[in-house]
């Protein structure tokens, strides 16, 4: 079934629609839930959330691709999920390290105040479109997707310890770039 198919059942209210997007989308959202939960229980749970919240939430600009849509609800989930689970102690998962490494651009004290906003979103975002092409991939894998390192590898024909060091110098210039943008880091 086509999104725009999956979408039109959505806002006709029809239960179908939860079934059609498990069918196309489950794999791929369990998939993220996966990579920052670390648990199975856990994904399922984040990708029955991420069902209802599109439910609940599926906006009135129809959306034309559903993945990246569902990608953005699932991880949701499965970050809040995460920090109940974690709150009292530093987990040793991708999850906690790959976002250690980008927190560590944004500085220590106000690092979750400026990750909710929609400000540094939008200067992360004009970042990105300045990448070319590869940097993007791996910059977006690792702290969207929160992939592996070695999964990024092996999906971009690279060794593990080139994504890293690109990983590093995107970092780096991330820190640069935001502080062009008047971010004092």
């Amino acid at each position: 079934m086509q999104d725009y198919e999956i979408v039109d059942l959505y806002w006709a209210r029809n239960e179908g629609a939860i079934t059609e997007t498990g069918t196309k989308y489950g794999a791929y959202c369990r998939k993220i839930a996966m990579n920052i939960t670390a648990n199975d229980e856990d994904s399922e749970e984040c990708v029955s959330d991420t069902y209802l919240s599109a439910w609940n939430s599926m906006p009135t600009e129809r959306p034309d691709m559903l993945a990246p849509y569902l990608a953005a609800i699932v991880r949701n989930h499965a970050l809040t999920l995460y920090r109940k689970g974690h709150s009292m102690k530093r987990g040793a998962g991708q999850t906690a390290l790959a976002l250690d490494e980008l927190f560590e651009v944004a500085g220590s004290s106000s690092t979750e105040d400026m990750v909710d906003s929609s400000i540094l979103a939008g200067h992360i975002n004009n970042f990105l479109s300045e990448m070319d092409a590869k940097d993007r991939m791996v910059f977006v894998r690792r702290y969207f997707y929160v992939d592996s390192l070695a999964d990024i590898a092996g999906e971009l024909d690279m060794t593990e310890s080139a994504v890293k060091s690109l990983l590093f110098r995107l970092r780096a210039r991330l820190k640069d770039y935001l502080n062009l943008e008047g971010y004092e880091l």
